[in-house]
């Protein structure tokens, strides 16, 4: 549930702000410190030192050579390059030679006239596409992003160790400033909910959201296209959930037997055989929101598992709107929001006239 003070927002600074949409979120970078182009030596006289480094800087870290007929790589690298064959292959071991923006290590890689080598002093950092999902920000402490339906947050127990993740896709992407670096699970999102979600990148912030979550949470808003039309515009739904041994989460017939699970909606449309919804969590337990509508006899559209029959839009009907939250370090508030998909709006748009 929204705190009372929703209308009443901490003023938020420019630059740690994130409002993003789908098509076009923003990406920040997380700060650096500057590092100064040279030390200045110990008798003080510092004008050599970043003549130096400024000589330095100048030189090429990386030559690019355009294949002009077809032979395996390692061939064409002596051919190129001053340097022993086994300093050649040793230079492939250590990711330092792509083709076409791909690294590759494979001395017999067969190349094309048009290839482009490229030959890095040091090892090349290669930055992969995400796949499902959009980072929405980025600091030292958190990274946010837009993750589609479809993408698991972070494998549990019964998915393979290597099924990509959101979670094994943002650890591949800190690491590549730093092999060091790690990522640590906040909270999740089904994987079929698309929506706004956010990782810690240090046990601090970490634990110090997930220990003051109800309070460090200002907004957490969900948008759900369910089946039916909603008879009460608006109402909250209150229970107690259980997790069966198939899994399956459920509300106790018994006060105080399981979680306390509070819902909150509101009806944006409706028609006959649907209604969108706007959902707002006062708790976060598993399959709240699902179980819940299939409580009050609206299952959420798509959502086989809690009694939905409809396959309208290919998809469930859940997406994790809006997300506002203080920031665990700076104690800034940071929002972000979404646009509802546009497949939850389908079904109130009127026939096309003949």
């Amino acid at each position: 549930m929204q705190k009372n003070n929703r209308n009443n927002k901490a003023r938020t600074s420019p630059r740690r702000e994130g409002s993003a949409h789908a098509g076009h979120a923003a990406r920040l970078q997380p700060g650096a410190k500057g590092r100064p182009e040279a030390r200045t030596s110990a008798n003080g006289r510092g004008g050599n030192a970043n003549t130096a480094a400024s000589k330095q800087s100048n030189r090429p870290q990386a030559n690019q050579y355009t294949v002009q007929e077809s032979m395996e790589l390692l061939p064409f690298l002596l051919l190129r390059l001053n340097q022993g064959r086994n300093s050649v292959k040793s230079m492939l071991a250590r990711g330092q030679i792509s083709v076409n923006g791909r690294i590759v290590k494979e001395y017999n890689r067969q190349l094309a006239p048009g290839d482009q080598v490229l030959v890095s002093k040091e090892k090349i950092i290669e930055k992969l596409p995400f796949a499902g999902l959009t980072i929405l920000h980025e600091d030292d402490d958190i990274i946010v992003i837009l993750k589609d339906a479809g993408l698991l947050s972070i494998a549990s127990s019964k998915e393979k160790d290597d099924e990509l993740t959101a979670y094994r896709q943002l650890m591949a992407h800190v690491r590549l400033s730093d092999p060091k670096n790690r990522i640590f699970v906040v909270h999740r999102l089904d994987r079929d909910t698309s929506g706004v979600m956010m990782f810690a990148k240090n046990e601090n912030a970490q634990q110090t959201l997930q220990n003051a979550w109800q309070d460090a949470v200002q907004e957490r808003t969900y948008v759900a296209l369910v089946e039916g039309t909603i008879k009460k515009p608006s109402g909250t739904i209150r229970s107690w959930l259980k997790e069966s041994s198939t899994l399956k989460m459920y509300s106790s017939p018994y006060p105080n037997d399981g979680q306390l699970a509070i819902t909150h909606y509101k009806t944006l449309q409706s028609n006959r055989q649907f209604s969108l919804l706007e959902v707002q969590l006062e708790t976060g337990r598993k399959n709240q929101i699902r179980v819940h509508m299939e409580e009050i006899g609206h299952p959420i559209v798509g959502d086989k598992k809690y009694g939905s029959k409809s396959k309208i839009i290919n998809r469930l009907g859940l997406h994790a709107r809006l997300l506002a939250f203080v920031h665990p370090t700076t104690g800034e508030q940071l929002r972000f929001e979404t646009p509802i998909p546009k497949s939850f709006l389908s079904p109130f748009k009127p026939a096309p006239t003949q």
